[in-house]
């Protein structure tokens, strides 16, 4: 069984995602390690991008941060290899095909399953393209992550059967930041996925109070927030790491 997979097994998951780098990769390995200790089931680590596509301005500007601190790929890699040492849940990374194809597509693949990464989110790769990468993952034991949005309507049922570790549910149209309130029907979107594969599903893009977790933990397996943390990264710099900690056991309870 995929680990991702295996990390829900029967219970909720929050699964929180922060951008390497921001402010200093130090302060990322120092918040995931509270993240892990207060209840976090899986961690999405962002890779910086100049194209951040899916995210919104409060992302896009720590991936900006982040390039401009001289954060590359290789040393996210090192990041991974620390967090390793102790860090023992799944750790995905978030980020775009440009990356993967600019350090090498088996190489980069090859990487991720030697220091320990499960999983690959991959917002711009469409699901008719993903076999540009799928057979590298499968080679090396990652899981290539789906997301369906709101808009998927008669392609949710092909994309759910087809799924790996998780699927990963987008819950608003646009890009990622807080919201305060989700006003889409995920309930029809959650029922075909069920229907269609016992993978299971989490829902982000929006979510940044326990409140609306609660809510998408009551439709779907797992919630995803990324925004929220990135707003307290850039609130409180590299003395950031307890107050994610605190913000994440808001989640866990």
């Amino acid at each position: 069984m995929s680990k991702i997979k295996d990390a829900f097994n029967g219970k909720k998951v929050f699964i929180p995602f922060i951008t390497c780098g921001f402010p200093t990769l130090e302060t990322t390995a120092a918040c995931v390690r509270e993240m892990v200790k207060n209840g976090a089931g899986i961690i999405e680590l962002g890779i910086p991008f100049s194209d951040p596509t899916a995210e919104g301005v409060v992302i896009q500007e720590a991936n900006l941060e982040s390039l401009k601190a001289g954060v590359t790929t290789e040393k996210v890699f090192d990041l991974v290899k620390d967090l390793r040492r102790d860090v023992e849940i799944p750790l995905i990374f978030m980020t775009y095909a440009n990356v993967i194809f600019a350090y090498g597509a088996e190489k980069f693949i090859s990487t991720c399953a030697e220091i320990g990464i499960d999983g690959i989110i991959l917002p711009d790769l469409p699901f008719e393209e993903k076999n540009e990468f799928l057979p590298l993952c499968r080679k090396y034991g990652v899981d290539l992550i789906s997301m369906i949005a709101p808009t998927s309507e008669n392609r949710i049922a092909m994309i759910a059967k087809e799924a790996e570790g998780f699927l990963y549910v987008v819950s608003s149209l646009g890009v990622t930041g807080t919201r305060t309130e989700i006003t889409t029907d995920l309930a029809p979107i959650i029922k075909t996925v069920r229907e269609n594969t016992n993978v299971p599903c989490a829902i982000g893009f929006g979510i940044s109070t326990p409140e609306q977790a609660k809510k998408m933990f009551a439709l779907a397996d797992g919630a995803i927030v990324g925004s929220a943390i990135i707003k307290i990264l850039k609130k409180y710099g590299e003395n950031s790491a307890p107050y994610v900690g605190e913000f994440v056991k808001e989640f866990c309870r």
